[in-house]
């Protein structure tokens, strides 16, 4: 059995090699995305078309209603019941996503807490504070709210609190990072906003505040937190697109920084013009 891991920033061909490689291994896809477990997200979420999968298994998308917390723990849970399940078939199995605590999650030893804990967090500016909860999740509680701060951060530990060696891995597997120069880069992902929007972004988010879904899952998602403001009467249209664009390239920053110090990751610079290569150079990672 084969676990390739494929993750990158959006907009540089994870989905593209993902079914690419599932073809030519024989292999399912499991998704690490935590905005794309939810119904109904799917523009925003850049998530698969049907039309895209080309025969091929995909598991984990879809799953979860956006009014539940659908956190961390629970993932790890449904993804080790599949992985299991996998490993007693022999199946190949290619992980895309870029939700790196999820993949660590559900590939290394983390165990989470049991017990709920309360901690003020006197020590900690409302900036650190702010800071910790960026580590996991974007969020729109504003800097001088401590309250909810600090609110935020304990959900957040008693969700992740990892008690457990994180380095030890639980299954063995190869890492594929996917990159391309970072102005290029921004230039796709304007591109790709702007490209959901025409197909549709801005009913899918009208859809979903109709219903009055603002739960977590939408609240702190890129992409849909901008345009709910938007439909709020809170900013134009313009300024949530720009706003989309500009939270959009902050995330970018940090999912580089979390798998440069979080796991082992072979980086391709994918060549937009000719992907063949791009694949080519994957293949052979996965039969070193």
């Amino acid at each position: 059995m084969k676990i390739v891991v494929i993750i990158g920033p959006t907009g540089v061909g994870k989905t593209k090699l993902s079914i690419s490689l599932a073809k030519k291994l024989n292999a399912v896809i499991m998704n690490a995305d935590s905005m794309q477990v939810y119904r109904d997200l799917n523009i925003g979420t850049a998530k698969i078309k049907e039309s895209e999968k080309e025969g091929i298994k995909h598991y984990l998308f879809d799953i979860a209603d956006p009014r539940e917390d659908y956190n961390i723990y629970k993932y790890q849970r449904d993804g080790r019941i599949l992985l299991d399940k996998f490993q007693k078939e022999n199946q190949n199995v290619i992980i895309v996503g870029g939700s790196g605590l999820y993949i660590k999650s559900l590939l290394y030893d983390y165990r989470f807490q049991e017990e709920n804990t309360y901690n003020d967090f006197q020590k900690m500016s409302n900036a650190e504070i702010l800071e910790e909860i960026k580590k996991h999740h974007e969020t729109d509680i504003h800097i001088n709210n401590r309250k909810r701060l600090v609110r935020e951060l304990n959900k957040i530990l008693n969700h992740n609190e990892i008690k457990s060696d994180i380095h030890k891995k639980l299954y063995e597997f190869k890492a594929i990072g996917l990159t391309i120069d970072r102005n290029k880069l921004y230039e796709v992902v304007d591109k790709r906003v702007d490209m959901m929007v025409k197909e549709g972004l801005v009913d899918e988010v009208r859809g979903l505040h109709r219903r009055g879904l603002y739960t977590k899952a939408i609240k702190t998602g890129i992409g849909y937190k901008e345009i709910y403001k938007y439909l709020d009467g809170e900013i134009s249209l313009e300024e949530a697109i720009e706003l989309v664009k500009k939270n959009t390239r902050h995330f970018i920053k940090r999912q580089y920084t979390f798998f440069k110090h979080q796991m082992k990751v072979n980086w391709i610079t994918v060549n937009l013009e000719n992907f063949n290569e791009t694949i080519e150079k994957a293949l052979k990672i996965i039969e070193k």
